[in-house]
């Protein structure tokens, strides 16, 4: 999926593409896999398929395949969806995995499987100048043997999967069939828009840095793309790094206070950031890359303790948020930047992180653990 904000620069120098245009290629593969995710979430609780693990990569290489040939605008969009539905089939089964083979350590199991994705995210500005700048929209057909060699990797996940449904040592825990309290019902709604809202917080100023922060330093600093991307590696490979770290310190220290601290630190360094220097904005991309990024995978495992034994279905809404809602940033960027210029929507963005102290609204670990007691489910 790196591959496609790698070659937007590409993109918009070769066939002559705005920003919002741009902005339509991010919306596209992050929305179809934000539509589709939680229906085969919801789809994979009520019968597990493991087939639907090699079945996403080869979506993924089919978009690979058709990104290189892609001659036109509407081309690329057919390509990307492709890449969008490879997501969308592969993750909810995925978090399913993890959460099977967690034990106790559900924090850090989903980390270790986010992990794996945020870093090969982090990779983006690499390939762009080892391998976009070189070769230019053609050298995506590379990335087809990387797809290859994803399907043969899920066909050993699935397998296992399998062996583990077959032999029954996997049972889903669903919620207890006794009715939950109105107000508590009530109370678990709220929170889990709340927490949506703030995955689109997140996802929204992610995106605009990923997406445009490379223009906006070849603008103000006059660097060239290929330094340019080397500043949004930094910014993704720390918030890898972030995403790993952020699992275990849930587990120790509660989701939502580390939900809370990834928004609440990272809001001021992102207000320090257009007022950087060069160098200082290489280290403030980094610090907040790892910070804010820290609280990817517990927001999902937060999700889950809000409703128990939905697992497909609440990864699938919260991973699949995290791609789309940021598509939607991202497709708004694309607009005010054409309207209003690079430099003035970088320093506006610099204030979403500051919407992260809605976070204090959330239930706390311990009252998602009652509720789960009281109703006789399991978390």
């Amino acid at each position: 999926q790196s591959v496609i904000p790698a070659i937007f620069p590409i993109l918009k120098e070769s066939m002559s593409l705005s920003y919002t245009q741009i902005g339509w290629i991010a919306f596209t593969i992050n929305f179809t896999a934000s539509i589709m995710q939680p229906v085969v979430g919801w789809f994979a609780d009520r019968r597990p398929t493991p087939a639907l693990l090699p079945i996403g990569m080869c979506f993924t290489f089919t978009g690979m395949l058709l990104l290189a040939f892609a001659k036109d605008y509407s081309a690329v969009l057919v390509a990307v969806t492709f890449v969008g539905l490879g997501s969308a089939a592969f993750h909810p089964e995925g978090s399913r995995v993890s959460h099977m083979a967690a034990g106790a350590r559900r924090g850090l199991a989903q980390s270790i499987f986010q992990v794996g994705g945020n870093a090969g995210q982090s990779l983006a500005p690499i390939l762009t100048s080892l391998v976009f700048i070189p070769l230019g929209q053609f050298g995506a057909i590379w990335f087809t043997g990387v797809a290859a060699a994803g399907i043969a990797v899920q066909i050993f996940i699935a397998r296992w999967y399998g062996r583990m449904l077959t032999a029954g040592a996997h049972r889903r825990k669903q919620a207890s069939s006794r009715s939950i309290h109105p107000d508590v019902r009530r109370r678990i709604a709220t929170a889990l828009v709340l927490l949506v809202l703030l995955v689109f917080i997140r996802s929204w100023y992610i995106s605009s840095i990923g997406s445009y922060y490379s223009f906006y330093l070849m603008e103000v600093f006059k660097v060239n793309l290929s330094s340019a991307q080397l500043y949004i590696f930094l910014f993704l490979a720390a918030g890898a790094v972030g995403t790993f770290f952020g699992g275990p310190l849930a587990d120790r220290f509660g989701k939502r206070n580390v939900i809370f601290l990834s928004m609440a630190l990272a809001a001021p360094m992102a207000l320090l950031l257009p007022y950087a220097n060069l160098f200082w904005t290489g280290v403030l991309l980094a610090l907040i890359g790892f910070v804010l990024l820290s609280s990817f995978s517990v927001t999902v495992v937060y999700a889950q303790m809000l409703v128990p034994g939905k697992i497909g279905t609440i990864s699938g809404l919260i991973t699949g948020l995290a791609f789309g809602l940021g598509g939607v940033g991202a497709l708004v960027m694309g607009n005010w930047i054409d309207f209003a210029g690079i430099t003035t929507v970088m320093y506006v963005s610099g204030f979403l992180p500051l919407l992260g102290i809605l976070t204090y609204l959330l239930p706390s670990d311990r009252t998602l653990n009652r509720w789960a007691e009281e109703n006789g489910a399991e978390v």
